[in-house]
């Protein structure tokens, strides 16, 4: 598509950075805004402050999404206004306790969700997850 055909109200595209989710580790954004939606970047279950990874696939799944959520924040919104996840889980078998985890973030109406299982995540993670949501 060629700039000069997109429609003068064509939303900006805007991007989102905290200093309480880990920083971009390439060239990407951790999200970007899209009118009144917001997309973020795969978060990983690392901590933002030291980078450091803990031991379990649960405590990377709280840290994946508190990095989510602190994203997600940033941009003016909330995770009840979160309508897509997929989760990233390097072992499918995992995927009891990532759930587990996964549903003290979430209330009804439950976003939209995708799970798969991924050979390698990066820095050998665990689980990653990215969302789409709704800015109000």
């Amino acid at each position: 598509m060629h700039e000069d055909a997109i429609p003068a109200e064509h939303p900006a595209t805007h991007q989102i950075n905290t200093t309480l989710a880990p920083g971009a580790i390439g060239p990407y954004s951790q999200a970007v805004r899209y009118g009144q939606l917001l997309f973020t970047s795969g978060q990983l279950g690392m901590d933002a402050s030291t980078g450091a990874f803990p031991p379990t696939v649960e405590e990377q799944t709280a840290l994946s999404l508190n990095n989510v959520k602190a994203i997600v924040e940033a941009a003016g919104s909330g995770m009840e206004h979160v309508i897509k996840t997929t989760v990233f889980l390097k072992n499918m078998n995992d995927f009891q306790k990532v759930n587990g985890v996964y549903a003290s973030y979430f209330t009804e109406p439950y976003p939209a969700r995708s799970a798969v299982e991924v050979a390698r995540l990066p820095k050998d993670g665990l689980v990653e997850i990215e969302v789409i949501a709704v800015i109000p």
